[in-house]
């Protein structure tokens, strides 16, 4: 196996894992019969941007790497605020 087909490997398991998360909402959103973002929305989000980020710094595409790297800073945050903001020993 060449190293662009490995690559190439990367870039589909990324993207499968990034758009799982919307299947992982909708399904979420329907069995609590209203709109919800679970963790692992995010989590998928954090997980599939990082590999989809190596695989555009692989690729040196810059609009593709600009893209994934601030939505990571994007669902890095949001986990930051449910884990660390949510807390009620942290409220004012």
């Amino acid at each position: 196996m060449t190293n662009a087909q490995i690559w190439l490997i990367v870039g589909f398991t990324a993207q499968t894992l990034f758009s799982l998360r919307f299947l992982i909402q909708w399904i979420a959103t329907e069995r609590a019969g209203k709109s919800v973002v679970p963790m692992a929305f995010w989590y998928f989000s954090l997980g599939g941007g990082a590999m989809l980020l190596s695989y555009a710094i692989y690729r040196v595409d810059p609009v593709f790497i600009v893209g994934q790297a601030a939505g990571l800073f994007v669902y890095s945050r949001n986990i930051y605020i449910i884990k660390f903001k949510n807390r009620p020993e942290l409220a004012d």
